[in-house]
């Protein structure tokens, strides 16, 4: 009995409404089938494609199972409690607590932010970043406005309102054209794991590809595209982030899109990558200066371009919930530098312990001296 009150209870968040959801499902079932029995308690929250959140009874291996027949809980802003209550009319039942909570949600709803918020208003301990990390990590434009003003090497760019293309289709077709020459990017500025995207080679490809866009953002990047090598570095930390050994994404299609990473196989992960010593440490710095701009915790993974003919690197994102799958690039990346999957997660969870205690350092309201409540009052006035 012991031991079991030793462990902790983790709750692994996945699912969520998102263009990216069947992708958390196979990575929340890696981070369940790897978290250490004699350590964690698991405890899977599901979170369907309409929003509501389920927590599995016995079902830990197969998430479907819990987003079709589990027991409909809710996730109250409240400090004071920090547990899932349920959802039902029996009011004897009792609420779940969890210590941490892992959310392995990408895209819209579950990395952007809003989660985050949610689980700080609970006074929940979380892995990965926090709301500003999260948020600015989701949205590619802002990111790379910050990763400028840090002095990181990003491609050209050019954001555009979904309103703005709606309303003067024909001006935004002659911005665009006047600022890149073709084959150029057009995706979602705020979506991961290629949703949307599309390179598109001419004129005639530009309206298909804005439009489809469209429909997965209220605004729209338009991207030099860069032909050369796809690298990749993973991030781990707080306040003094390390960097992994950096690898290689070779697609067999013409690009990196939503097929090639999970619909088909072909694509190779050359890991590490075939670089120079003083290439390594470039990535490497550039991971982490990203990482620190916006603000990052916990983890990222930061891929890069290396120019075909000139050598340049040039930042293309960072992804502050990477796909987590033991074949995944970010663990693959940490196992090549020495820190096993297990390992990998022990470690992510500490680390969202220690931010946790961190903030509960924060004072959030004002100690005020007996009698000063009616100068404050008169100082209102």
């Amino acid at each position: 009995m012991n031991s079991e009150k030793k462990r902790l209870r983790v709750g692994v968040l996945f699912g969520g409404r998102s263009g990216e959801h069947e992708v958390s499902l196979a990575s929340a079932t890696s981070v369940i089938r790897a978290l250490d029995p004699e350590k964690y308690e698991v405890v899977p929250i599901g979170i369907t494609k309409d929003g509501r959140w389920l927590v599995g009874a016995g079902a830990q291996n197969l998430l479907p199972e819990v987003l079709k027949g589990g027991q409909r809980v809710i996730l109250a802003g409240d400090p004071n409690t920090a547990v899932l209550m349920p959802l039902d009319d029996n009011p004897a039942r009792p609420g779940l607590r969890v210590d941490v909570v892992f959310p392995v949600l990408h895209g819209t709803f579950g990395e952007d932010g809003t989660v985050q918020g949610l689980l700080e208003l609970a006074g929940l301990a979380y892995v990965g970043a926090g709301v500003l990390g999260s948020a600015v990590g989701m949205d590619k434009d802002v990111q790379k406005r910050l990763f400028r003003q840090a002095r990181l090497p990003v491609a050209d760019f050019l954001p555009v309102p979904r309103s703005r293309w709606e309303a003067q289709r024909e001006k935004v077709l002659r911005d665009i054209q006047r600022t890149f020459r073709f084959p150029l990017f057009v995706k979602p500025a705020t979506l991961g794991s290629s949703v949307g995207m599309t390179k598109v080679h001419n004129r005639a490809g530009l309206p298909g590809a804005l439009d489809l866009a469209a429909e997965y953002a209220q605004k729209i990047l338009v991207e030099r595209a860069i032909a050369g090598r796809e690298i990749e570095v993973s991030v781990l930390g707080n306040e003094d982030p390390q960097a992994s050994v950096p690898g290689e994404i070779v697609p067999h299609r013409e690009y990196y899109d939503y097929t090639a990473k999970y619909l088909e196989e072909g694509t190779k992960l050359l890991i590490p990558a075939k670089l120079s010593k003083g290439q390594v440490r470039k990535f490497q710095e550039y991971a982490v200066r990203a990482f620190r701009a916006i603000e990052a915790r916990g983890m990222a993974r930061v891929d890069f371009f290396l120019e075909r003919g000139t050598g340049k690197i040039y930042v293309n994102e960072i992804n502050t919930i990477p796909g987590f799958t033991s074949i995944s690039m970010y663990p693959k990346l940490w196992e090549a530098s020495g820190i096993s999957y297990r390992e990998l997660i022990d470690r992510l969870i500490a680390l969202a312990l220690e931010e946790r205690r961190e903030k509960a350092r924060t004072k959030y309201s004002i100690e005020l001296p007996p009698g000063a409540g009616g100068a404050l009052d008169a100082g209102k006035a």
